[in-house]
């Protein structure tokens, strides 16, 4: 059988050069990076080259990159640590954020009493910027916005430096999922004025279990995991240092090859929107999908024109024949339901039409897509 992977927004093929990278660190690098003889410095110099090489992607120092275990634990650490640490009693975020980010919220409503409000969204789903700036003017509490860059389902992208700019003349403090971006978007914190971000290795053909958060210089923000002086002490615990190595190269490869990767994936994206609007003209695409300077060049969220009782076996038809695709967050993927940015952003009579997500990387063909188009149509007519 035929095995197609189209599902690069949940996690990405390693690179073979990261795996041989990290292979090597495992065999010859074993030492505890905070231990003081040889094994242990040299494993320390090896985190501090990847913090070097990583903050310097972003334009940011070194000491402003803090290692976790992922883009997860990195949300997490900016929003519970802004509530306990730096006096936010209000977040301001919206209801289409990854799950990371609403249920870390959610706790802090329920045992911190945050004030929580939610940014209003256009059709497409894009953030109201208008109504985000009345929210900030309406409040003299200290408040946090909590917005990510690229959206994980529908591939809205935000403007990540006009929100930045505006959270600033607020005096708000601004988090930003930066997941779906970092590895596939430059982007410049010496520009953006942004006070925390999040990242994942896996998402830009790194290993799993490792991401990092970029914590503005003098922040004040205070470690939520205790236990040692790791990480500047902002991230208690033995850093995984095979897992930052590999991190590190994945996105100094990620950012040497941005150019040609990305002109080459896009070009994937707009074959499988021809196709579509050839093969299949009756489906359409969701959030802000359709428009190529909305919406990142790595996936698209396709309604198709299949019924209600027939949608339910779409995924185990396409996963039959070898085709990796999602509804939504794979964090989620086992629901029946539609996702709740789906939920937030569609009519009634798209929801009773089942929705997936295809995302792309540099090793997906135009010949997949031309596989996929094939099954999507014989399971429509059959």
């Amino acid at each position: 059988m035929r095995k197609v992977y189209f599902d690069s927004a949940a996690t990405t093929q390693v690179r073979k050069e990261v795996i041989e990278k990290m292979t090597q660190v495992m065999s010859e690098c074993y030492g505890n990076p905070s231990s003081t003889h040889a094994f242990g410095r040299a494993a320390k110099t090896l985190i501090e080259q990847a913090r070097k090489d990583v903050a310097k992607h972003l334009n940011v120092s070194a000491g402003e990159i803090v290692f976790t275990s992922g883009g997860t634990e990195a949300d997490n650490l900016a929003i519970c640590s802004s509530v306990k640490d730096l006096g936010v009693t209000r977040i301001i975020t919206s209801r289409i954020e990854h799950h990371a980010v609403l249920h870390t919220v959610q706790e802090m409503q329920d045992k911190h009493n945050v004030t929580v409000d939610y940014v209003n969204l256009k059709d497409c789903g894009s953030i109201d910027s208008s109504h985000l700036e009345e929210l900030l003017g309406n409040s003299t509490e200290k408040t946090l916005v909590s917005l990510m860059h690229i959206n994980n389902e529908v591939g809205n992208m935000l403007d990540i430096k006009a929100v930045a700019k505006l959270c600033k003349s607020h005096n708000a403090l601004f988090h930003c999922d930066t997941v779906q971006s970092v590895g596939h978007f430059k982007l410049d914190f010496s520009e953006i004025p942004v006070d925390f971000t999040a990242v994942s290795a896996h998402k830009f053909h790194g290993p799993k279990g490792v991401g990092f958060a970029f914590i503005r210089k003098n922040s004040g923000l205070k470690p939520m995991i205790v236990g040692g002086s790791q990480e500047r002490g902002i991230r208690a615990g033995t850093e995984s240092v095979h897992n930052i190595v590999g991190l590190s190269e994945a996105l100094n490869i990620s950012y040497a090859n941005l150019e040609e990767e990305k002109a080459y994936i896009k070009s994937l994206k707009q074959y499988f929107k021809d196709q579509l609007q050839e093969h299949i003209p009756e489906a359409s695409l969701n959030g802000g999908c359709s428009d190529n300077d909305n919406s990142t060049y790595t996936l698209l969220n396709v309604c198709l024109p299949i019924a209600e009782e027939k949608a339910v076996l779409l995924l185990f038809q396409l996963d039959l024949n070898g085709i990796a695709c999602s509804k939504g967050s794979a964090c989620q993927s086992g629901s029946g339901q539609a996702s709740h940015v789906l939920q937030a952003i569609l009519e009634d009579d798209k929801l009773k039409r089942p929705s997936v997500r295809f995302s792309f990387s540099k090793y997906n063909t135009k010949e997949e897509i031309d596989y996929v188009i094939g099954v999507l149509k014989n399971f429509m007519e059959s």
